[in-house]
């Protein structure tokens, strides 16, 4: 059982590569990081709870084969200040966020997000910019530039925040909906999207990701 080695055991075990020891300590980690991954997505993430135990676990192996290679390559990083198993969780834990947030922006527009190199978070819509071909790196570049963006989202905004901007911008909601369903009105929520907006521009800007920068990187 995973539980039973102590911290010096996982690290001989999981050191001792191309042996069967190492991939007993493998199969061990992964089942144990599945079992703990499955609780927080289904006990802890009411955005998944439409979704099927087959599918849940399929997601739970997933990310736990993500979080266990991660471990093997920063076993040198663990200090043994906890249980072995307790720090292996939360990088599963970390691994599983980092997933689906990346799963929720993947089709994350810029043009929902800016005009006139103003962040808009959908309250206005201007026209459409025709989708020219780019260059492989400068997709990678886009693509990396979403990602900070997403990061942003949920590390510098209030819950309440977070919860209007995927509503109006990513999900297309109208605002009178979305205000409706928040218990506020339109103005109300028009105010709650502007702060978010402005915390947004100086948390990126903050990071060196100025709004020109993301403006003239996806600028058609």
């Amino acid at each position: 059982m995973a539980v039973d080695r102590t911290n010096e055991e996982w690290l001989q075990d999981l050191s001792q590569e191309n042996t069967p020891r190492q991939a007993a300590a493998l199969d061990d980690l992964h089942e144990y990081l599945k079992r703990g991954i499955y609780f927080y997505l289904s006990r802890e993430r009411s955005d998944l709870s439409d979704r099927s135990h087959d599918d849940l676990m399929q997601m739970a192996g997933d990310f736990a084969q993500d979080a266990t290679l991660r471990i093997l390559d920063n076993l040198m990083t663990f200090r043994g200040d906890s249980r072995f198993t307790t720090w292996a969780m939360k990088i599963g834990t970390r691994t599983a966020i980092s997933e689906l947030r990346r799963a929720r922006y993947k089709d994350f527009s810029l043009d929902q997000l800016t005009v006139n190199g103003e962040f808009m978070l959908g309250i206005e819509q201007g026209e459409p910019t025709s989708k020219q071909p780019v260059s492989p790196e400068k997709f990678t570049e886009r693509e990396d530039v979403l990602q900070i963006i997403g990061q942003a989202i949920d590390e510098a905004l209030t819950e309440r925040q977070r919860q209007a901007i995927e509503a109006v911008t990513l999900r297309g909601i109208s605002m009178d909906v979305v205000a409706d369903q928040m218990g506020t009105n339109r103005n109300a929520l028009y105010k709650l999207l502007h702060d978010a907006r402005k915390k947004l521009k100086s948390h990126l800007e903050a990071q060196g990701v100025p709004v020109e920068y993301i403006m003239n990187l996806f600028e058609s």
